[in-house]
């Protein structure tokens, strides 16, 4: 029995929401302020009752919507309960116990496994007309209250809702029938849980460790040595008493009798003065002082996490904090399972949920891989009680690491992403596959090289795709360049900037070489703004083959036809070659889905049009070039640079030793302030549209 999917409806950035769930692991990933704290809010509030629901749960456009109907003077006709809801939607199999569940089955036919459980929070009819009125009074009361001077401004709606929203708002849990031929729920045939007296937490055990962990390796606050007492007690409580628990209260039997012997002597001058002390009758109340020691207060006064460094024990605060983080996961992990469990006269429930949020805080990125590698291991073998009942585990990671997705499973993961601000929706990147069916390599490479190398892109804003090493060293200098130079002449008009610097801004890099075609999709299920540098790569027809055929070389893109270069040709392969030459930055932007795209390449600059970056800089920053020429490690032919009839073209074919060299010779050989040389206006221009929201 497994949770397949959950959907939330009007609870905080989760309007209109749903998930799928893995049978094991769901990783969960997105930007900040996509609601995965929510997603444990919700199922916390609900499912463990521990915290109730206040106004500012509620999602903005439903504020919105009920502060428009109360303050509405007219009375719907049709009105459904409204407020806050959850769907948790269950499958189960012949081989599951159905005991727990059976209760709340809807439907007998031997084909529907679909179990979907209801939980609101809402307000009904009659309760949303008790609102309307009592608001009106509320209303006039607050304008007598101005009227009379006694307040200077009347309390608003929200004030009002914050103050009563119980009397308003009440929780349900329900049963809703799941129509196997339609695939969807008649939420207006339920089960009332309620009423019928079924137990959720038999259902649905639901625990959580919160990304606010109380970690820390300060001398006082022995973190660890505290869970060791704790997760003693979780074990005492399950009443699976092993043979080590045993000997741990025998020896403590044991001990007692010994120190008892030991306190007599001890203790004999303050007994003595207690029985001289008078109202005590000879033989008739003695007092002793005994040892008691409990095993549980003996644990958690007196247990010790140390760790061995060269053969010396040192404190668990010596620790750093990422291991302390780590270890502490781990030991809470155990103490939640044995949660799951439950004493041995109560059954586990049929299914287990934990989530894990942010495990990487305090690590450093090796350890973040050694906590993704191992934890399907450490959580294989779900809730086993030595009694022979097994129950399995389901879990959800949330994360902001782009190590752990890195090195995760990419089925597990489920990524969010803010729709509008008041929306969010989750989205299968499994269902990416689907997408490229048409050339499942191009599927193959995308999984491959996320996983392996630019992960962060999947928590970005906003991303960069660029070509080869030359662009990934210099970008970010020239991000900083343009910060610096857009500051400066906002600075001399008077202007201030509306948009965050570049540098400022959460933006990936992403380095794509020739196959930027192949992130088209991707870029839309991000549906992230992105800008592509390329080159224009001119070429034009050299000479033919023994056959006849034409054979095309690379040329000057002023003796150029066509271009070669694949991200043009498949972005923009509606564009003709001359319209190519002379398109504006602004008319390179296309729409991919819901995504932005800007495909940036040389353009004329100085009465010239350059084919590749370094033609295009050695155009523009000649002079800079020339005086540092005997300096650059990635140049040759030097001499060449001597001759101005010698064309950036032919300088950059002739001069340029290895690329890579020569983008770190700019860098090193930069002013504080890069104001010694100049960015080529495709890449200025394309980084100025990105900088705009």
């Amino acid at each position: 029995m497994k949770i397949i999917k959950i959907e939330v409806e009007n609870f905080r950035l989760l309007k209109n929401f749903s998930m799928d769930l893995e049978e094991d692991l769901s990783l969960v990933i997105g930007k900040n302020n996509t609601g995965k704290t929510s997603i444990l809010s919700v199922l916390d509030k609900f499912l463990n009752e521990k915290s109730k629901f206040s106004y500012d749960d509620f999602n903005i456009d439903f504020k919105n919507e009920l502060e428009a109907l109360i303050k509405s003077g007219a009375i719907p006709e049709e009105f459904t309960p409204k407020g806050i809801k959850l769907k948790i939607f269950i499958e189960y199999n012949e081989k599951d116990d159905l005991s727990n569940v059976s209760r709340v089955l809807m439907d007998l036919d031997p084909d529907n496994n679909k179990i979907v459980l209801g939980f609101e929070y809402t307000t009904s009819y009659t309760d949303f007309l008790k609102i309307k009125t009592e608001y009106a009074t509320f209303e006039a009361n607050e304008k007598a209250k101005v009227d009379a001077k006694k307040k200077n401004k009347p309390s608003e709606i929200k004030d009002f809702l914050k103050q009563g929203l119980d009397n308003y708002f009440h929780t349900h849990k329900m049963s809703f029938e799941y129509d196997m031929v339609t695939n969807k729920v008649n939420d207006t045939n339920f089960i009332d849980l309620e009423s019928e007296g079924i137990a959720i937490k038999d259902i649905i055990g639901f625990k959580y460790i919160s990304a606010r962990r109380d970690v820390t390796n300060k001398e006082k606050e022995n973190t660890l040595s505290k869970q060791t007492s704790s997760l003693y007690k979780k074990q005492e409580d399950n009443s699976e008493k092993n043979q080590a628990t045993e000997n741990f209260k025998d020896q403590l039997s044991e001990t007692d009798s010994t120190l008892s012997e030991i306190y007599k002597d001890l203790f004999s001058d303050v007994i003595k003065k207690v029985q001289d002390f008078g109202g005590i009758k000879l033989n008739d109340t003695d007092i002793e002082i005994i040892s008691t020691l409990q095993h549980r207060e003996l644990l958690e006064g007196n247990t010790t996490v140390v760790y061995t460094h060269d053969d010396h024990k040192l404190p668990e605060h010596y620790n750093g904090l990422g291991y302390m983080n780590l270890i502490s996961m781990i030991f809470e992990i155990e103490i939640l399972v044995q949660d799951f469990k439950r004493d041995k006269d109560k059954r586990p429930a049929d299914i287990n949920l934990l989530i894990i949020e942010e495990p990487e805080a305090h690590t450093h990125p090796q350890m973040q891989y050694v906590f993704i590698k191992n934890i399907k291991k450490l959580l294989a073998e779900g809730i086993k009680r030595d009694d022979g009942i097994k129950r399995p585990l389901q879990y959800i990671i949330t994360t902001h690491s782009s190590h752990i997705v890195a090195d995760s499973d990419f089925d597990d993961i489920k990524y969010l992403k803010s729709e509008n601000k008041n929306n969010v929706v989750a989205k299968n990147l499994s269902d990416l596959r689907k997408q490229y069916d048409a050339d499942p390599s191009q599927y193959q490479f995308l999984k491959q090289y996320l996983t392996i190398s630019r992960a962060e892109i999947f928590f970005a804003d906003k991303a960069v795709l660029i070509e080869g090493d030359t662009e990934r060293i210099l970008i970010p200098t020239f991000m900083r360049k343009v910060d610096l130079e857009e500051a400066a002449r906002l600075t001399a008009e008077g202007k201030d900037d509306t948009f965050l610097p570049l540098l400022s801004q959460n933006i990936s890099i992403i380095e794509v070489g020739a196959y930027s075609q192949i992130f088209e999709k991707f870029i839309d299920f991000l549906g992230i703004k992105s800008l592509i540098l390329t080159d224009i790569d001119a070429i034009k027809v050299v000479k033919k083959d023994d056959k006849g055929q034409d054979i095309w070389g690379a040329c000057p893109v002023n003796e150029g036809t066509k271009t070669s270069n694949s991200a043009i040709n498949h972005f923009l392969k509606e564009v003709v070659w001359d319209d190519l030459k002379t398109l504006p930055v602004g008319n390179r932007t296309i729409l991919v889905g819901s995504s932005t795209v800007c495909i940036c390449y040389q353009q004329e600059e100085n009465a010239y049009h350059a084919r590749s970056f370094e033609d295009a800089f050695i155009h523009i920053n000649r002079a800079f070039v020339n005086g540092k020429k005997d300096e650059f490690q990635g140049l040759q032919n030097r001499k060449l640079f001597d001759d101005a009839a010698n064309d950036a073209y032919s300088l950059a074919g002739s001069c340029i030793k290895k690329k890579t060299h020569f983008a770190l010779d700019i860098l090193y050989h930069s002013d504080k302030d890069f104001s010694n040389w100049d960015i080529p206006a495709y890449i200025k221009n394309g980084l100025l549209w990105l900088k705009e929201d």
